[in-house]
């Protein structure tokens, strides 16, 4: 996971990537076996929150399953 300097200090930062992190934990079916996914955030995570990126990475995820 990358969340430059653009997404907001350190904290704000920090909170973004504990989302991410959680989000991936709590999809873990959606990753295919093998495979490397790299998440780099945008600076709209910072104000997003968890539910809207958890939504927006299954989207993703999924989309990449296929």
């Amino acid at each position: 996971m990358a969340v430059s300097r653009k997404v907001g200090n350190a904290v704000t930062r920090n909170r973004v990537k504990r989302w991410l992190r959680e989000a991936v934990r709590a999809a873990p079916n959606f990753v295919p076996p093998g495979a490397d996914v790299v998440i780099i955030a945008q600076p709209a995570a910072a104000t997003a929150g968890l539910t809207a990126l958890y939504q927006e990475l299954t989207t993703l995820l999924t989309r990449l399953a296929r």
